[in-house]
């Protein structure tokens, strides 16, 4: 089993049709779908068949929605809902190489405690994924940490997303570090990469268009046509997760995880179209 800790967001998708015409009107393409990075690779785990347990909190009005979207993939959602703050909401503009710009407002992220895993959140979990969303939350990160510790004392693996350069660097990269010391893999792309300048072999690069490398063995990246470049890196993620944890053979892990951001990127959203 996997348990995966972290962010639930509802992802609020532009794509311009045409001209960009500031301040007035520009005819779009909208679309409201589940999202959160954490979430995504739960859901993308789920799909390829993997036993996933995730954890999370949204607004309390989203609770039943954002359990049967996961659910939809096989997971295992234990989902706390906030009386007072909303759900999480992401607004993603896609250029013309569908790359995207995200305003966020994490508002439930932000209040996620221990008091929100259940008792039983431990049973069967022999890896535990996070996200770096969850460091960079000052009320998140004592949680966070501490699923570190115990994931340690239990023997669970531990894998970490940094996630977010603009995070990272307003964080410092020594703090980053020491965050990041009990990992046994990290999965930085290269911005991230070059800022942390990770070693050891359980860094898992992404390279985007360029594919991927992991102790010494480099793959291509899967072609596809781009649609959506949102949720790529946690879909990666998953599809090497799903792998590494049952095989631990790094070429299959590689392969896998490209094959899955291949997926993700010739869609609209984050996750698997069902």
């Amino acid at each position: 089993m996997i348990l995966v800790v972290g962010d639930i967001v509802d992802d609020i998708g532009v794509r311009p049709l045409g001209v960009v015409n500031p301040a007035s009107d520009t005819i779009s393409e909208i679309r409201m779908t589940p999202g959160g990075s954490a979430a995504n690779v739960a859901a993308w785990l789920g799909h390829l068949g993997a036993d996933v347990r995730f954890v999370g909190r949204c607004g309390a009005d989203g609770v039943a929605r954002h359990v049967a979207a996961l659910e939809a993939y096989r997971v295992d959602p234990r989902i706390s809902g906030d009386p007072v703050l909303p759900t999480a909401t992401i607004v993603l503009t896609l250029d013309d190489a569908a790359d995207r710009t995200m305003y966020v407002d994490r508002a439930a992220n932000t209040t996620l405690t221990a008091a929100d895993l259940p008792s039983d959140v431990w049973d069967d979990v022999t890896w535990l994924h996070l996200t770096g969303y969850s460091f960079f939350d000052d009320g998140v990160r004592p949680l966070v940490l501490d699923l570190i510790t115990v994931a340690k004392s239990r023997g669970v693996g531990v894998s970490i997303d940094p996630s977010s350069l603009g995070f990272l660097e307003a964080a410092g990269r020594a703090t980053v570090l020491d965050w990041l010391a009990e990992a046994d893999l990290v999965f930085p792309n290269e911005d991230e990469q070059r800022f942390l300048e990770l070693s050891g072999d359980g860094v898992v690069l992404k390279r985007g268009a360029d594919g991927a490398t992991f102790r010494g063995s480099e793959i291509p990246a899967e072609r596809a046509e781009v649609v959506d470049t949102t949720g790529a890196g946690d879909a990666f993620c998953a599809g090497f997760l799903a792998v590494w944890t049952n095989t631990q053979e790094v070429e299959s892990a590689l392969q896998s995880g490209a094959q899955t951001a291949a997926r993700c990127v010739a869609a609209r959203g984050a996750r698997p179209i069902a």
